[in-house]
């Protein structure tokens, strides 16, 4: 089984529910997609991080991946981990959903490895409408991150790749709904 069958195998198991939920963009549903559940894992983790490495390498000067705190936060890091093991360093970093409420009040956890104008991909555990996503690359953009695109987990195919690319940026999804159910 290769590492993609098996990071599907598990998103599959422990992340796909068929039931009834709201999603973040307040639309309903009758399933859902836990990505937490998968990156994670201790297997589902390692692999997310080589996978979604492997998604960027083609990404010419990418030099840091993070998005919104909580669904990115395991895989920036497992991202940033599994290529510093290639010997090319991706920081990560995390956007919180309000300001921290003391201290210097940041927006954004890992600053200090982020120049004004790194070059940064979002990641992200699921997408539906891009909406979550387009607020993590307005607020990167906002602290000043040169934003060259999207990379998710799954892709729900509710119209966030469309979305995302009305606003001009590109979007890569390890799995779509209908690879992960096939």
């Amino acid at each position: 089984m290769t590492e993609r069958e098996k990071l599907k195998s598990i998103i599959k198991e422990l992340s796909y529910e068929k039931r009834k939920v709201t999603l973040a963009s307040g639309r309903e549903s009758d399933f859902y997609f836990d990505g937490k559940q998968t990156t994670l894992h201790a297997e589902g983790g390692f692999l997310v991080g080589r996978l979604f490495y492997e998604a960027l390498k083609d990404v010419d000067g990418v030099q840091a991946v993070g998005g919104i705190t909580m669904g990115a936060d395991p895989i920036a890091t497992a991202t940033s981990i599994a290529a510093l093991l290639d010997k090319k360093p991706l920081h990560a970093f995390i956007i919180r959903k309000e300001p921290k409420g003391h201290g210097t009040g940041q927006w954004l956890e890992g600053r200090k490895n982020l120049p004004k104008g790194t070059k940064v991909v979002i990641v992200e555990d699921v997408v539906t409408t891009g909406g979550s996503s387009m607020k993590a690359v307005r607020r990167a953009e906002e602290e000043g991150l040169t934003v060259l695109g999207i990379v998710t987990l799954v892709d729900r195919e509710e119209g966030g790749r469309e979305n995302i690319e009305k606003e001009g940026y590109w979007l890569k999804a390890l799995f779509t709904k209908s690879e992960v159910l096939a």
